[in-house]
């Protein structure tokens, strides 16, 4: 089995931080060049899918389903689902620019784990949701007729706590991965002896428990 984890391609907000101001995380667009990277991304999905089907699972944002669109799919694509517990983290509903820069630096200063944001979510908080949402990938991944690939259109750090939950990665650990760049992947197998990275998470300080990501195919 394997699943495929892509973050969407360039979004509004990723260069543009008072779009967030007046318009909902939700619905923030791709930018021309998200739509390029989606494109391209869609070629290098297909060579590693080689011409088997696949179970896409989405979040239900504008970006990460416009991403989905762009890949190209076609009939590849036997199921898809709008997961809506492979949301970005909440930050609140429209931000104000003062408020998020105040918070930006809190956060980063206590941690973006347990950090929670006003009316929003903490990044345990996420790594709950997405706890039952891998629950059942599992268990849909092992029934009859289920493809043995997913693929999995998600955001940066989504990403990220799915990896740290599924391999138990410590909150150090965590905190100290860099986001994938916007349409970026990372692969998943699992060959019978438990799932397998292609390939780390780049590392943007030092943690206690050093580079180990693994177990890495």
């Amino acid at each position: 089995m394997r699943i495929i984890l892509l973050r969407h391609g360039q979004s509004l907000g990723n260069v543009d931080e008072l779009a967030y101001c007046r318009i909902p995380d939700h619905a923030l667009p791709l930018t021309e060049t998200g739509e390029r990277q989606a494109r391209a991304a869609g070629s290098r999905v297909r060579g590693l899918l080689g011409g088997n089907r696949v179970a896409v699972y989405v979040s239900p944002y504008t970006r990460t389903r416009n991403t989905l669109r762009h890949l190209d799919l076609g009939a590849l694509a036997e199921r898809t689902t709008a997961e809506p517990r492979l949301r970005e983290q909440d930050w609140g509903n429209l931000q104000d620019p003062v408020q998020q820069e105040v918070l930006k630096q809190q956060r980063h200063a206590f941690g973006h784990f347990f950090f929670r944001l006003p009316n929003g979510e903490s990044g345990a908080d996420v790594d709950d949701r997405l706890a039952a949402f891998l629950v059942d990938l599992e268990a849909r991944m092992r029934e009859p007729g289920h493809p043995a690939d997913a693929l999995v259109v998600s955001h940066g750090l989504t990403i990220r706590l799915l990896c740290r939950r599924l391999f138990g990665w410590s909150i150090e650990l965590f905190e100290s991965l860099s986001n994938l760049d916007t349409c970026e992947d990372r692969v998943l197998t699992d060959d019978g002896g438990g799932w397998r990275l292609d390939r780390p998470f780049e590392q943007w300080r030092d943690s206690p428990d050093g580079e180990v990501q693994g177990p890495l195919g």
